[in-house]
């Protein structure tokens, strides 16, 4: 495993220096800042609370900038989280919550030593841009209660039950949290044009709260809900504990797991693209290349180890990473300061985080869920080609209505149906039964005179894989032709790879075309694509002569065929 396991940090402390230092300090700290609102606000909205919002941002942040494969990563709890994370726990309680990150941290290890860093790359954007935009909708549906002041404290999780019943109680709004809510929200909205520099989210955090916290001890005004009010804030350092699994009647432990894996497969997936994605978006900044493996493996240990803190769910974080980026950091010691800045707050300042308005947290998580929504991606991407839209729009869909478990598996269905649809539309099959030019398929002006075919041939030329999405289509053109002639070359430089459905396929294909009376010659195939059918002993079933380097060569062959 050791030349899987390759976190930046030790690359990066080879060459460190004071300059570095200093800029890593300065990023680190204002990370640490910027990552106190999100932190505490995912927390709430997952359904936890503050203190395990700050917990994982911490621990997961820790570990993710020691052991992880890129440089700037800022890892924590995020928005995509929260609504998996929400439904595990109304499903299995804080035990099912723990188990399941767990789980999903072995995923994500696994995944990091297995090498299938570079697979996960290869999510189809739509499906992407539908799971992320579904997110930021279900994501703003959870803060009306709270931005609105509506005072629900049983709100449905489905999401067509939610919004029927905010409609119901929309005569319940409390006008003084609805003020509070959207003075922050015009905070965060408007500060950047002042400054660009100080967090908005932080100004609107301590604005609102100087505010609430006048018009409780001057107005009288009582209805708007803290943090304090809704949480009670452990002081110090929480202790590690182990989850108390609580079984339903006749049920066992391994039925308990099975109801439990589809969540944990989701939170290592969703876990796996986010992470990837960001440190993605973070190399083209600063010019690096993170190592995918690596950073599975340290987002996996970070997913074990937070849950035992009371932590939740947690990867690599975009906008923390950005926010990194733009203020000097270029090592993993930035995460590192990141994550103690966040330490002090948990350690020194519980006070101050109870007297944080609700609204407040809802405004602030509004503007993720908008920020998430990527809306003009979509409008751009309805623009393009009907069945990449019908896929993102399905995947929103069933993201929203459904759950993100649902959406997770269909999505990664699509992605495989759309995968082998277009491999299949970029493998073209032709046939020659007169000649062939050796001009018409290259970029150089080879001058070669044409090859003519033999009377009682068929030349047919496979370009692209040939793998269980095209092998029948070959069949099918096979039996079209008609008539079968003496000789049959298939051309095969082209393929550069075959399944076991295509080795079968071909294998089928020659056994009748023998008993047809008609001869298989294979021409230029490559030498992985030999070794291939060498296993399955195609040598032996059409004869090593008949498996021919070149076009040259297996025409002469054919042509001695039909002379005899």
């Amino acid at each position: 495993m050791q030349w899987i396991f390759r976190p930046k940090l030790f690359q990066c402390l080879k060459t460190y220096d004071k300059q570095t230092l200093s800029k890593d300090i300065m990023a680190g700290v204002i990370v640490g800042i910027v990552a106190i609102p999100l932190a505490i606000a995912f927390g709430i909205a997952s359904g936890v609370g503050p203190i395990e919002g700050l917990i994982t941002a911490c621990v997961a942040g820790l570990f993710v900038s020691a052991f992880g494969g890129s440089r700037v990563q800022i890892g924590g709890p995020t928005g995509a989280f929260i609504v998996i994370v929400f439904g595990v726990i109304q499903q299995h309680g804080l035990a099912g919550l723990m188990v399941a990150t767990i789980i999903a941290g072995v995923i994500l290890i696994l995944m990091g030593v297995l090498q299938l860093g570079s697979i996960i790359k290869f999510v189809p954007y739509p499906i992407i841009l539908g799971f992320t935009a579904g997110i930021a909708i279900v994501l703003f549906s959870t803060q009306v209660n709270d931005f609105f002041g509506l005072g629900l404290t049983d709100v449905p999780s489905n999401f067509i039950d939610k919004w029927i019943c905010y409609f119901t109680n929309i005569t319940h709004v409390d006008w003084y949290t609805f003020g509070v809510a959207m003075f922050s929200l015009l905070v965060i909205i408007f500060f950047p044009k002042i400054n660009k520099q100080i967090p908005p989210s932080l100004v609107a955090i301590i604005l609102s709260t100087l505010l609430v916290w006048v018009l409780k001890n001057y107005a009288g005004v009582a209805s708007i809900a803290t943090i304090g009010d809704l949480y009670t804030l452990p002081e110090g350092l929480p202790k590690p504990t182990l989850p108390t699994i609580n079984l339903a009647e006749n049920q066992t432990y391994m039925e308990w797991l099975q109801n439990l894996f589809p969540s944990a497969f989701t939170i290592a997936i969703l876990g796996a693209i986010e992470s990837l994605l960001s440190a993605m978006v973070a190399d083209g900044v600063i010019g690096d290349q993170h190592d995918s493996n690596t950073e599975l493996i340290a987002q996996g240990l970070a997913n074990v180890v937070t849950p035992f803190v009371g932590g939740i769910p947690a990867t690599g974080a975009i906008a923390r990473t950005m926010t990194n980026i733009n203020n000097g950091g270029r090592t993993p010691v930035a995460g590192i300061i990141h994550a103690v800045v966040l330490l002090l707050v948990i350690l020194f300042l519980g006070d101050l985080v109870a007297l944080i308005p609700m609204p407040c947290l809802a405004a602030v998580l509004l503007m993720v869920a908008y920020n998430m929504s990527g809306w003009r991606s979509i409008v751009g991407q309805l623009k393009n080609k009907q069945l990449d839209s019908l896929v993102m729009l399905l995947t929103l869909v069933l993201t929203v209505v459904f759950d993100l478990t649902v959406a997770i598996e269909i999505g990664m269905l699509l992605a495989l149906v759309l995968f082998v649809r277009r491999t299949s539309q970029a493998t073209s099959i032709r046939m020659f039964t007169k000649e062939i030019d050796p001009n018409d398929d290259t970029d150089m002006a080879l001058h070669e005179e044409k090859l003519t075919i033999p009377k009682g041939v068929e030349v047919y030329e496979i370009d692209g894989p040939y793998f269980f999405g095209i092998a029948n289509k070959f069949d099918d053109m096979v039996k079209w032709v008609g008539k079968p002639p003496t000789v049959r070359v298939i051309r095969m430089r082209k393929v550069p790879f075959m399944d076991a459905t295509g080795v079968h396929n071909l294998e089928t294909f020659c056994q009748r075309s023998q008993k047809d009376g008609t001869i298989i010659i294979l021409s230029g195939v490559i030498e992985s694509v030999r070794e291939v059918l060498q296993q399955a002993g195609f040598e032996a079933l059409l004869g090593k002569e008949n498996i021919c380097p070149n076009i040259h060569v297996a025409l002469q062959r054919a042509n001695e065929i039909v002379s005899e």
